[in-house]
């Protein structure tokens, strides 16, 4: 008889993926205490994912989550919003309203840094970032 032991291993993917599930929980209560209505987390399809689909007043707000560990000596969380990953959160913003049906929906994008060093988190919210 054979025993399966599952010995999982920590790859540095698997802390990028802890750090930025915790930094989209960290930016989700934020918006919760602004008084944002968060309508969806992680909305997925085969061309990629929003991290935070949120409603503030009548605006649908597509927030884009940075998060990092650390310093900012290779740049600050929301500067890793290239040109580029905006076009696709733009692309995936209206694949999101065309399938819940929101098209006529007035939008905004959102990028919220989230910095964790040691046991202080900093949260630094830019409104319409792109």
């Amino acid at each position: 008889m054979t025993e399966n032991n599952k010995n999982p291993r920590t790859t540095p993917y698997d802390g990028r993926k802890a750090t930025g599930k915790a930094g989209e929980e960290i930016a989700a209560s934020y918006f919760e205490e602004l008084g944002y209505r968060i309508v969806v987390r992680n909305w997925r399809c085969r061309f990629g994912e929003l991290d935070i689909v949120a409603e503030d007043g009548d605006t649908v707000v597509i927030a884009e989550v940075r998060t990092r560990t650390g310093s900012e000596r290779f740049g600050s969380a929301a500067e890793s919003v290239t040109p580029q990953k905006q076009r696709k959160v733009r692309t995936l913003a209206q694949m999101y309203l065309s399938a819940e049906q929101k098209l006529e929906s007035r939008l905004r994008f959102d990028v919220v840094a989230v910095l964790m060093v040691k046991d202080k988190v900093d949260v630094k919210h830019i409104p319409n970032a792109f």
